[in-house]
C-alpha cells in the first residue's frame, strides 16, 4: 500500500474543514483535505442564514455577490396561535447564502494558498500507533492508500464515525433534533427583507420552523423537531399554519434535504494525541438556533492556531492540544452556557405560555430594547448590552416566571406518575 505524507490531514471539505486548512496552509504547512463526495458543497443541508457581523469577524465580509442570495433587516416571530412579534433594525444584520457556492468559496481560498483536495476520498480509518493518531487510510473506489500526518483534524460532520475511533464521546443524543429544509418557488406575499420564524408543537415540536426569502418569489422553508416525521410536519406547516399557508400553499418544492442538528453544546473533549475535532462533529452549534457555521469556523481558526504551534514545537500530545478546547471555551463558553439555558427554558414552555410570552413582548414594545441585539451569534453578550432598557428586565422576568410555572406543572405530573 502506497504511503503519502502531509503535515496535517483534514477530514471533510465543509466550511469548518476548509477554513482550518486555509488558516494552516497560508502559514506554509502541507495540508491535505479528504472529502468523500464527488463535489464540494454537495449535498447541501444548511439554510445558510449567517450573521453579517460574524462574517466580518471571520474576515469573510463582503462575500462575492453571486454567493449572497438576500440580506435581512430582522425577523418576524409567530407564536403557536400566530401572534406576531417583529424586530427590525436600521441596517442589514443577516444574510442568506448559497451554501454550495459558499463551501466552494472557502475551499478555493484554501486551495489558493496550497491546500490539496482529494474528492471521492473517504477516510476509512485512522492510523493509530501507541495511542497516537499518525494519519489515515483513504479509500478511493476500490483502492486504499495510507496518508501519514503529524495531526488529523476531524471535520466530518455530525456522523462522528471517525471521532469514535479515538474513543471520544460524541454529542448529547438527548439534545438532537431532526431537520428538513425545502427550496421552494412561487411563494406569495413575502416580506423579502425579513426572516420569519414559526413556533408551535403542531408544526415544529421542540424547536421552530423558518421561512427565508431568497430571490424572485423563491424561499427556503424548513423546520427541526424532536418528534414526529419532519416531512409530514413541513407539509402541515405549508398547508395549515395561518400565515405560512397563505404564502406557501401554491409553492412548488424544487429541492428537499434532511439532516440532524445537535443542540447540546460542545462535546466534553475534542482533542486526543495527534487529533482535533471541529464543527458539527464537536457539536460546536448554537443551542438556541441550531446554527453552526460561525461557531464551527471560529473553532476551526483556533484549531489552526493550536496545530501550527504544535507543528513549530513538534508536540502533538493531548497535553499540548488540550489548549484548543480551553481557547474555544474562553471565546464561546459563556455564550453557549447562556444559550443552553434558554433552549431548556423554551423546551419547557407549553404553547399557551409561549403565546403569552410573545404577545407580552409585542405589548411592551420589546423590539425597541432589542435594537442593541445585533449580534445573533454571541447572544449572551448581546443580551447584556440590552439590559439598560427597562423593557428587557421586565420581559426577562415575565419569561422566567412563565418557565418556573411551566416547570412546576411538569414536576407535579412527574411526581404523580411516580406515586402511581
Amino acid at each position: 500500500m502506497h504511503e503519502t505524507f502531509s503535515d496535517v490531514i483534514v477530514v471533510g471539505a465543509g466550511p469548518c474543514g476548509s477554513f482550518t486548512a486555509f488558516n494552516l496552509a497560508k502559514l506554509g504547512f502541507d495540508v491535505s483535505v479528504f472529502e468523500e463526495h464527488a463535489e464540494i458543497g454537495i449535498p447541501s443541508h444548511c439554510a445558510g442564514h449567517l450573521s453579517i457581523k460574524s462574517l466580518k469577524l471571520l474576515g469573510l465580509h463582503p462575500l462575492p455577490f453571486e454567493i449572497v442570495e438576500n440580506v435581512f433587516y430582522g425577523a418576524i416571530f409567530h407564536s403557536p396561535s400566530d401572534r406576531i412579534f417583529e424586530v427590525r433594525f436600521s441596517s442589514p444584520v443577516t444574510c442568506v447564502v448559497n451554501r454550495i457556492l459558499f463551501d466552494k468559496y472557502i475551499a478555493e481560498k484554501a486551495e489558493k494558498v496550497g491546500t490539496r483536495y482529494f474528492l471521492n476520498s473517504m477516510v476509512k480509518s485512522l492510523i493509530v500507533k501507541n495511542g497516537v493518531v499518525k494519519g489515515a487510510i483513504i479509500k478511493r473506489g476500490k483502492t486504499e492508500e495510507k496518508f501519514s500526518a503529524k495531526v488529523v483534524v476531524d471535520a466530518e460532520g455530525i456522523s462522528s464515525r471517525i471521532l469514535r475511533q479515538v474513543s471520544l464521546s460524541t454529542f448529547n443524543h438527548q439534545m438532537l433534533v431532526k431537520a428538513v429544509q425545502a427550496e421552494v418557488k412561487n411563494v406569495k406575499d413575502l416580506e423579502v427583507d425579513m426572516v420569519e420564524v414559526f413556533f408551535g408543537r403542531e408544526y415544529a415540536p421542540g424547536f421552530y420552523a423558518w421561512l427565508i426569502p431568497t430571490q424572485d418569489e423563491k424561499a427556503k422553508v424548513g423546520l427541526a423537531t424532536t418528534s414526529g416525521n419532519p416531512r409530514e410536519l413541513l407539509q402541515r406547516l405549508m398547508l395549515k399554519q395561518p400565515t405560512a399557508s397563505q404564502k406557501l400553499r401554491g409553492a412548488k418544492i424544487s429541492r428537499i434535504s434532511f439532516h440532524s442538528i445537535s443542540l447540546g453544546g460542545p462535546i466534553p473533549q475534542a482533542f486526543s494525541d495527534g487529533f482535533l475535532a471541529v464543527g458539527d462533529v464537536a457539536s460546536q452549534v448554537k443551542p438556541t438556533t441550531g446554527g453552526g457555521v460561525f461557531f464551527g469556523m471560529t473553532c476551526a481558526r483556533i484549531a489552526a492556531e493550536i496545530v501550527s504551534e504544535a507543528l513549530y514545537k513538534n508536540d502533538f500530545s493531548s497535553d499540548f492540544l488540550c489548549k484548543y478546547q480551553r481557547r474555544c471555551n474562553d471565546i464561546l463558553g459563556s455564550d453557549i452556557k447562556f444559550m443552553l439555558r434558554i433552549r431548556k427554558m423554551l423546551d419547557a414552555l407549553p404553547d399557551d405560555k409561549l403565546d403569552d410570552t410573545i404577545n407580552f413582548c409585542a405589548k411592551i414594545s420589546l423590539n425597541k430594547a432589542l435594537q442593541k441585539f445585533e449580534d445573533t451569534d454571541f447572544q449572551g453578550r448581546s443580551l447584556i448590552r440590552t439590559l439598560w432598557n427597562p423593557r428587557m428586565p421586565i420581559a426577562l422576568s415575565y419569561f422566567l416566571l412563565s418557565y418556573l410555572f411551566a416547570n412546576r406543572k411538569i414536576c407535579r405530573r412527574q411526581l404523580n406518575r411516580k406515586d402511581c
